[in-house]
């Protein structure tokens, strides 16, 4: 029986209208870098001083170093594999094409899929729970005794989601993402002034930066640190903004992620040392809740708090659209046909319905369950480490079958067996602090807990 690992997929695609019509290529490498940046610097990065508050300075900085330089090189290597797929005539589009056709096995594409569909999914969400906190901030500010909850601000996040979403491919959301690079270098140089200004307030909590005194809590909290980073500079959609390229994409995809780490340097270093320096191990797990406290006034101007939550909203519907991609394209193979218009009445209303219908199912979830913090950590662990930490380096070493005693294979064991330690280990704390925080958790809470 012919799995699809053994299938090129060509002869599928010429009636796959998720290939035809949601991952169209058509773009140049410029256009690849705004998904990237899109898809990884986003307002999570305001999570990293909360990130160091668990590690402290120096492994602060070397872990963030670290997951840096490993992911840029496991995107590298999949960008090269994706390349060598292509010269053999097998260009793969799709992350579970990828790794099935080069592993040989059908159950690594369902466990692809699996995996790549839970983290879009709770991206999803997070984006939409996230664009109504933004909301209910500025809202709160302006009527501090206003009826609205925080389940109204997401029902009205998601009818913004939910026109956005009829965009029909991801290519014609390019525009969107240039603006999304240009927001998020807006709102960390933004978050740096406000902890600046903040660090220097005779209004400033006590900073310290003392790590816990327990040595297993110590232990517990790295390890969880570790798995936000995994999951700030976490990717599960390289393949798929790849086959936005226009053929062949040899090259292109590098100039891409040159451009995207370009950012990644530029906002992730900033925000993870001024947020810190300004708050210690204070620093709480959005940072911008450090800023604006629940008791007493703002730490920085309120006018430059406002136009960062500003700026942080309008990033959020940009990353739920790049993260609904790979729902819209599995949707799309089985409801549009390819044979129509894009725009035609056939493929037209089933798009809206379906890909209205997943937004409304994001939202609901993140109405019901409005956690953040714990949740992003364990994310990163079970998601994002074995995605983007481990299994490039497996596709790269079967495709391109380096010698054993190569320096190349060895890195890429070496990384794949840290990869593995850490995962389990930050799955295992972040799990444990999910237990902890438990009683924190109340099913259609009207604020988000950290």
């Amino acid at each position: 029986m012919e799995t699809p690992a053994m299938n090129d997929f060509s002869g599928v695609r010429d009636a796959d209208a998720g290939a035809a019509f949601v991952l169209e290529s058509k773009g140049k490498w410029w256009h690849a870098g705004f998904h990237l940046t899109t898809a990884i610097v986003g307002p999570t990065i305001l999570t990293l001083p909360y990130a160091f508050r668990g590690m402290g300075w120096s492994l602060g900085i070397v872990s963030l170093s670290a997951s840096a330089a490993v992911t840029f090189y496991a995107y590298y290597l999949m960008s090269k594999v994706l390349d060598f797929c292509e010269k053999e005539g097998r260009r793969h589009i799709r992350f579970r094409e990828l790794a099935a056709d080069v592993l040989g096995s059908g159950w690594m594409f369902y466990l692809v899929i699996c995996i790549q569909t839970a983290i879009n999914t709770g991206i999803g969400i997070g984006c939409i729970l996230l664009a109504g906190e933004c909301m209910k901030i500025m809202y709160s500010n302006l009527f501090p005794d206003g009826p609205l909850k925080l389940y109204q601000f997401i029902a009205m996040a998601t009818v913004v989601m939910i026109l956005l979403s009829q965009l029909p491919t991801f290519h014609s959301l390019r525009h969107l993402n240039l603006a999304s690079l240009l927001l998020s270098l807006g709102y960390a140089l933004l978050v740096v002034i406000a902890c600046i200004h903040a660090g220097y307030s005779k209004k400033a909590p006590p900073k310290h930066y003392s790590l816990d005194s327990s040595k297993s809590t110590r232990t517990f909290d790295v390890f969880t640190s570790i798995s936000i980073m995994a999951s700030l500079l976490g990717n599960g959609i390289l393949p798929e903004i790849q086959a936005t390229l226009a053929p062949p994409a040899t090259g292109k995809m590098v100039k891409g992620l040159l451009m995207c780490y370009s950012v990644i340097f530029v906002t992730f270093y900033s925000v993870a040392i001024s947020g810190y320096w300004a708050f210690g191990n204070q620093a709480r797990s959005n940072i911008l809740n450090s800023l604006m406290p629940d008791e007493g006034p703002s730490l920085a101007p309120t006018w430059l708090l406002g136009l960062a939550i500003i700026f942080v909203l309008l990033q959020l519907f940009a990353i739920g659209q790049v993260y609904s991609q790979v729902a819209f394209e599995i949707m799309e193979t089985k409801s549009a046909d390819v044979n129509q218009g894009i725009f035609s009445k056939r493929n037209l209303i089933p798009r809206l319905l379906l890909r209205s219908a997943y937004m409304i199912f994001c939202a609901f979830i993140a109405a019901m369950i409005p956690f953040f913090g714990d949740i992003n950590a364990a994310v990163g662990a079970i998601g994002f480490i074995p995605l983007d930490y481990i299994l490039p380096m497996v596709l790269y070493n079967m495709a391109y079958k380096p010698p054993r005693k190569s320096f190349t294979y060895c890195l890429n064991v070496c990384i794949m067996v840290v990869s593995t330690g850490t995962g389990i280990m930050g799955a295992f704390s972040s799990l444990r602090q999910l237990v902890l925080d438990a009683h924190k958790f109340k099913l259609f809470s009207g604020d988000v807990v950290d």
